[in-house]
């Protein structure tokens, strides 16, 4: 396989999560190019993040392909807290976020707790760039449920009544804003033709 993509991430579930459906092109983690940089995310949209992410890592890498990503909750009972900052509100490990989370929101009912998962992803050679978005939605479910997910899969349960992390990978897959970002972006690639270049 000679289409080769760089994700600037160290995160396996992510890497796991677009190989499989990225399943034409090689994802290729910083690690196996021997890069170690935290880009500062530090702009007001998923969108911004994503595309700043994936230029500066391009930039690292001499021009080869980029795909980075931003996505976090808005949780409408709080006013789309915490948003962009999703990752970053509260030192800690995800469950530790979670239960902060759904501490916020104790004793509220089921038909406030509405939350939006957003994912934001964007390729660059450095030069170029693209980006879409993409949204899903559910409620925030009373505990963390499920043990086949990460970040805020554990609470984010769907109108059948599962949270994401107790869907297989394969259900997971064809519902996650993640699927519908880079299905978004797949039809875009062909803005690349040097996608292939290694």
């Amino acid at each position: 396989m000679d289409k080769k993509i760089i994700l600037a991430t160290q995160n396996k579930g992510k890497i796991n999560e677009v190989q499989q459906i990225l399943s034409d092109y090689q994802i290729l983690s910083m690690n196996e190019y021997g890069i170690e940089y935290d880009v500062e995310e530090d702009k007001d949209t998923f969108k911004e993040n994503a595309e700043k992410k994936a230029r500066e890592i391009a930039n690292l890498l001499d021009g080869k392909m980029c795909m980075a990503d931003d996505s976090g909750i808005e949780i409408e009972y709080l006013n789309g807290f915490p948003g962009v900052h999703t990752k970053r509100w509260l030192n800690g490990t995800d469950r530790e976020r979670n239960l902060a989370i759904l501490e916020k929101l104790k004793d509220v009912p089921k038909q406030e707790r509405k939350i939006n998962f957003i994912t934001a992803i964007a390729l660059s050679d450095g030069k170029k760039t693209i980006s879409v978005e993409a949204i899903i939605q559910g409620y925030v479910a009373e505990e963390p449920r499920g043990e086949n997910g990460f970040g805020f899969d554990e609470i984010f349960e769907l109108e059948n009544g599962k949270t994401l992390a107790e869907l297989s990978n394969d259900e997971k897959n064809q519902i996650s804003a993640r699927k519908k970002a880079l299905e978004l972006l797949k039809e875009r690639l062909k803005y690349f033709s040097d996608i292939s270049k290694s």
